[in-house]
């Protein structure tokens, strides 16, 4: 067996990671890279993505790509404007995988303020959508293009004071599921949706001030998991 594809099983992959400035997206892309993929790096403030970028250059990765994109506030010109940058640079995408995430506060749905339940599924749910729908022309390209989407326990089972997140995380699902039956065919994409579990990510603390961030996994934990799926082996 060729050895670099038993070490770098993602050499040659070009993966784009939303949210990789910190937390798990952080984690993926390192992980990712470290597997031999050309990484995209997604998040804003773009001065955050210069530590990831510069670890992968350090460590002797393909130099990757930043992509500064907004999802707060971007729209469907955004997004394919990101996506034509992409194909500009690379010609094709190999993966996408949507790891940023947004929750301003825990509330019971009584007192959810309406502007920030419109920001948060914009975040979790609307923004992921008009990315993959623009990069979907890219991943075509691939020989094997994966869509991993990141859920979480509250879109599976609905908790009390999870409000619109909950609601965003369940719509992601569904997204996950309706994306994955429609791309069949000729030119499949493989489709997952992957619970990566409580973890110790700015997002947790925000919400459990409260609560000992070093009681809870690292996010790196997690990355081994999304490269199984990045590199196409089945998961258990």
């Amino acid at each position: 067996m060729d050895t670099d594809a038993t070490e770098k099983p993602l050499l040659e992959r070009v993966v784009l990671v939303t949210g990789a400035a910190e937390g798990l997206g952080r984690a993926v892309a390192l992980a990712a890279a470290a597997a031999g993929a050309t990484l995209v790096l997604s998040d804003l403030p773009e001065a955050d993505l210069n530590a990831v970028y510069d670890r992968i250059e350090t460590g002797g990765g393909a130099l990757p790509a930043i992509l500064p994109l907004n999802l707060d506030t971007t729209d469907e010109k955004g997004c394919r404007s990101a996506a034509e940058l992409v194909g500009e640079t690379f010609g094709r995408l190999d993966a996408l995988v949507h790891c940023a995430a947004f929750a301003p506060y825990l509330s019971r749905i009584d007192d959810y303020e309406h502007a920030e339940w419109e920001r948060v599924l914009r975040i979790n749910l609307t923004s992921p959508f008009l990315l993959t729908q623009a990069c979907l022309p890219l991943l075509h390209a691939s020989r094997d293009p994966v869509v991993i989407f990141t859920s979480d326990r509250v879109a599976r089972t609905g908790l009390a004071y999870w409000g619109a997140y909950a609601a965003a995380k369940f719509g992601l699902e569904g997204l996950a599921q309706v994306l994955a039956q429609e791309s069949g065919g000729r030119h499949p994409i493989r489709v997952a949706s992957l619970d990566p579990g409580v973890l110790r990510t700015g997002l947790r603390a925000r919400l459990y001030p409260g609560e000992d961030p070093f009681t809870l996994p690292a996010p790196e934990t997690a990355a081994p998991r999304y490269l199984q799926l990045l590199a196409g082996c089945d998961q258990n």
